[in-house]
């Protein structure tokens, strides 16, 4: 099990990340509206500006104020592959 830090001492676990997006498009912000409506949004952004969406394979949409290719660029590789 791998934790992705997403700012300010809060992880998830990669091995359940599906994606990290923008939230800039209107198909991101209706999910982010769909997760709030429906109780499955974490915002982990305390506040700040949201940069990335995290999408999870629970469902759960995680707010981020980290920008996307930061996160990316911190998750580790897959086992076996470089």
């Amino acid at each position: 099990m791998q934790l992705l830090n997403i700012g300010f001492g809060n992880m998830v676990n990669t091995d359940r990340l599906v994606s990290v997006v923008s939230p800039d498009s209107a198909p991101i912000k209706r999910l982010v509206q769909d997760a709030r409506e429906r109780g499955a949004l974490i915002d982990a952004s305390y506040g700040r500006r949201t940069r990335a969406v995290l999408i999870m394979d629970s469902d759960h949409v995680v707010l981020s104020a980290y920008e996307p290719q930061a996160l990316v660029g911190s998750v580790p590789a897959p086992e076996g592959e470089v």
